[in-house]
């Protein structure tokens, strides 16, 4: 027993020496990398509390009341464009500098990933998809779904048409309040589904499938929690929530259904590919000439539908928010829209049409979809500005550090926008040239795939409704307020009235 006690002694000693000598060696290399890097700490936000429970407490109050995005630009006013803060015992660095972001999200795009809190908050709905993933994985999910947003896909047109159709036919004539944003959320999951699956859930249809009502529910649901997993960060592994797991479930199941039609067609004998040419384009079925794996193909597809549906219905309805407090813009784009004569826009009509692109820009400056945005260093490595007293020295960022970087305060910077950077004015895209400070889409490698997709059914939305009404009338007296899940939109929605031709 004696002997024991001896042996385990000298264990539990060799390793409490074991455990201070890789900490000592840990401490000797990153204040050598420091010092070859001339790092220096950037400005820290003091807490008030332990563990920065003060900041929890703060965040936690400024979602409540609707203006999250609006105290972090605070925080960043309060402290310059990059500084550390400390939340629950973590550490994170929060920057708004262009230079930072490029790195980050280009010019060191190897040395950081999504994190582990982020893809386990989003597994359970989206699997390994090229939203959730890193590394090799996330390399092979490009590879797969990047091709398949080509430009004869983004013209084409018919995609988006028949659900417009089915918006407008929603929208009153008489002068009757409506709710825009309801309307676009339900037409871009309509396009989306069609787009996808080959088949659409048809929301804004009178009759819809109980299936398909189902499972536009359970996606909603779904994706919600989402957002309250990626909020609540590590402790997302604690997450439990019966509701949430059937509708994932069911989610899943809904997708899957169209997954096996496109496999059986695939490995029938009888399959002629040439019996497909006059049909119209099915992201699945390009997707199933690559892989067969239906755990593969339905990861994909939620993951595309999900940022598909979103960024499109969040950009319309932030479009069409201001267009009702600003007279003067409806009437410029007004004056572009009628020069089409009220013929339907090609894809080339709408990419000719200046003051168009000038509005959608201007709208995802100020209301960007995805407002804030995470990376965590996976290697020591360091951002090249924010530190020293003037932050003007390069930042040490330590392995398994997480980089926040908040798009929303970013586009509203004096020194790239000028001191009307808060003012809704799109003549400035006439002759702005903003760069990294400019990231609606992201950038780098993970720069959004759909991009040009999403712009041009918002575009074509845009034109066709302005071509059916001749005004447009604000039914909100309040102000803009967040409605952030996994994106942002408009608390109260868009209420308008409109006017028709």
């Amino acid at each position: 027993m004696v002997v024991l006690i001896y042996v385990y002694g000298i264990l539990f000693a060799a390793t409490a020496i074991l455990f201070v000598a890789q900490k000592v060696n840990r401490l000797i290399r990153k204040r050598k990398y420091v010092r070859e890097h001339g790092c220096q700490p950037p400005a820290t936000l003091h807490n008030q509390l332990p563990f920065g429970i003060d900041r929890v407490r703060e965040m936690l109050r400024a979602a409540r009341e609707k203006r999250f995005q609006e105290m972090m630009q605070g925080r960043y006013l309060q402290t310059g464009n990059t500084f550390q803060s400390t939340i629950l015992g973590r550490s994170y660095i929060f920057t708004i500098d262009p230079r930072n972001v490029q790195t980050v999200l280009a010019l060191k795009f190897k040395d950081f990933d999504l994190g582990d809190n982020r893809n386990y908050a989003f597994r359970p709905l989206l699997g390994q998809g090229i939203f959730c993933s890193d590394g090799p994985i996330w390399e092979h999910s490009r590879a797969l779904v990047r091709p398949n947003f080509t430009r004869n896909q983004v013209a084409d047109i018919n995609v988006y048409d028949v659900h417009v159709s089915n918006l407008l036919r929603l929208i009153p004539r008489t002068g009757s309040t409506v709710d825009l944003q309801d309307l676009f959320f339900r037409m871009t999951i309509d396009s989306a589904t069609e787009f996808l699956f080959g088949e659409s859930v048809h929301t804004l249809a009178p009759h819809q499938s109980a299936d398909a009502s189902r499972f536009a529910a359970d996606f909603n649901q779904a994706q919600d929690t989402l957002a309250f997993r990626i909020r609540i960060g590590p402790i997302n592994k604690f997450h439990r929530s019966s509701e949430f797991l059937g509708a994932v479930q069911r989610s899943r199941a809904y997708v899957d259904q169209f997954v096996q039609k496109a496999i059986r067609l695939r490995q029938s004998p009888n399959h002629d590919e040439s019996q497909n040419i006059n049909k119209h384009y099915v992201f699945l079925n390009e997707l199933s000439k690559k892989t067969l794996d239906a755990t593969e193909l339905t990861d994909q597809l939620l993951n595309i539908l999900l940022a598909g549906r979103d960024t499109t219905a969040s950009l319309l309805s932030m479009v069409f928010f201001t267009l009702a407090k600003r007279q003067d813009v409806w009437k410029n784009l007004k004056t572009e829209v009628d020069l089409l004569n009220g013929r339907k826009p090609s894809f080339t009509d709408l990419k000719g049409m200046s003051y168009l692109t000038w509005v959608l820009n201007e709208t995802l400056r100020l209301y960007p979809v995805v407002p804030t945005n995470i990376r965590m260093a996976n290697k020591d490595t360091f951002l090249p500005v924010g530190g020293g007293p003037d932050g003007n020295s390069p930042v040490f960022v330590p392995k398994g550090m997480d980089v926040v970087y908040t798009t929303y305060s970013m586009h509203r910077l004096q020194s790239i926008y000028g001191p009307d950077a808060e003012e809704f004015r799109p003549e400035r895209w006439g002759t702005l040239k903003p760069g990294w400070g400019y990231i609606p889409f992201n950038g780098g490698p993970r720069i959004c795939v759909g991009q040009q997709f999403a712009l041009t059914e918002a575009g074509y939305t845009t034109v066709r409704i302005l071509q059916q009404f001749k005004g447009i009338e604000s039914r909100d007296p309040e102000p803009w307020m967040e409605a952030l899940t996994l994106t942002m939109a408009s608390k109260n929605g868009v209420k308008v009235a409109m006017i028709p031709e």
